[in-house]
C-alpha cells in the first residue's frame, strides 16, 4: 500500500463488553492523514487515547489502555481488524469504557470496515522495518522478531485439552487472507478456569454467544469450533491486535511461542524504546528493498 487510508463512511456496533459486561456503542469515523487510530470516549466529552504503545494500562486477559485515568478496555479485537485491513486512519467513538466484545471475533468488525470501504489519502504510508533481532522472554514462553520485508507471524500455542493441544500456525497478513483464515476465530476460555476468572472481576459479560467455552473432553458451544484450530487462529488475531499499537504497519517475522497480551506489549515497548533496532521506510524504499532481495 503506497499511500496511507481511512474509511470511506462512517460504520456503528454495539453490544457489551467480555470482562466488564457493560453495554457500549462503537461509532468509527474517517480521520484525516497522520491521525492514526484514536479512540475518543463520547461520554466523557470526547475525551481521546490514541492507540498507543504509551498508553497501554492492563495486559492480564486483554490490553487496555489509559490516559489521564479514562480507561478503554478490550481493546485488541477491533485494533487487529483495522491493522490487517490495512486502515491506518480512524476516530473510534465509544460511548463506555470497553469494547463490545460482540461474537468473540473480529469477523464483525471485518464485515463493517469492508462496508465502509477504504479511501486513499495523499500521503505516503510508512512501514517501521525491523533491523535486528528482538526477544522477550519468560518461563516457558517467548517472543522474538527477525528482520523481513513482510508482516510473518509464527504462532506456537499449547494448552492441556484434547481438542487444542499444541497447534502452530504460520501466517502472513493481508487483508483478504485475515477476513478469511483470522478474523472468524473466536476468544476461549476453559470451563474449570471460569470461577475463578469471575472472582478476579473478569468475564462478566462472557457467554456461549461471544465466547468458545472448552470442558474437559469437548466444547461447551452448541455450533461447536469455527477451525478445527480456532485458538491458535485467535492467539495470531489477538497478537496482531497488540502490535497495532506500534501505531504504523510493520515489516518482520515475528515468532511467538506460548505468548500473550503482555509479553506481545513488552516486545512493542522494548522496539520502540530503542531506535537501533528498526528503520522506518516509505513505500519507494520497500519496493527498492524487496526489488534488490529478489535480483541477490
Amino acid at each position: 500500500m503506497q499511500f496511507e487510508t481511512t474509511i470511506q463512511q462512517s460504520v456503528e456496533a454495539s453490544g457489551i463488553g467480555l470482562h466488564h459486561g457493560v453495554a457500549s456503542s462503537v461509532r468509527i469515523l474517517p480521520a484525516p492523514a497522520g491521525t492514526g487510530i484514536v479512540f475518543r470516549r463520547s461520554d466523557l466529552n470526547g475525551f481521546e487515547i490514541p492507540a498507543s504503545f504509551h498508553h497501554v494500562a492492563r495486559v492480564s486477559y486483554a490490553t487496555s489502555l489509559m490516559r489521564q485515568g479514562v480507561l478503554i478496555s478490550t481493546t485488541e479485537h477491533l485494533l487487529s481488524a483495522l491493522y490487517s485491513m490495512e486502515i491506518d486512519n480512524a476516530i473510534i467513538e465509544i460511548d463506555n469504557l470497553e469494547v463490545p466484545i460482540l461474537d468473540g471475533s473480529s469477523l464483525p468488525w471485518v464485515s463493517r470496515l469492508k462496508d465502509a470501504g477504504v479511501k486513499k489519502l495523499r500521503k505516503q504510508r510508512k512501514y517501521l522495518q525491523i533491523t535486528r533481532e528482538v526477544s522477550v522472554e519468560g518461563t516457558g514462553k517467548r517472543i522474538r522478531i527477525l528482520p523481513s520485508d513482510r508482516f510473518v507471524l509464527n504462532c506456537d500455542v499449547y494448552f492441556d485439552h484434547p481438542m487444542v493441544g499444541r497447534q502452530k500456525l504460520e501466517f502472513q497478513v493481508t487483508p483478504d487472507r485475515y477476513a478469511e483464515d483470522i478474523a472468524p476465530a473466536r476468544t476461549f476460555g476453559f470451563e474449570h478456569e471460569l470461577d475463578q476468572m469471575r472472582n478476579m472481576g473478569l468475564i462478566r459479560g462472557a457467554s456461549l454467544e461471544n465466547a468458545v467455552c472448552f470442558t474437559k473432553q469437548g466444547v461447551l458451544n452448541p455450533e461447536g469450533l469455527r477451525y478445527a484450530n480456532e485458538p491458535v487462529r485467535h492467539k495470531v488475531l489477538d497478537l496482531i491486535g497488540d502490535l497495532a499499537l506500534i501505531g504504523r504497519p510493520m515489516l518482520g517475522q515475528v515468532v511467538a511461542e506460548r505468548a500473550g497480551h503482555a509479553m506481545h506489549v513488552a516486545l512493542v515497548s522494548k522496539i520502540m524504546s530503542d531506535p537501533s533496532l528498526y528503520e522506518v521506510i516509505n513505500f519507494d524504499q520497500l519496493v527498492e528493498r524487496v526489488s534488490h532481495a529478489l535480483a541477490t
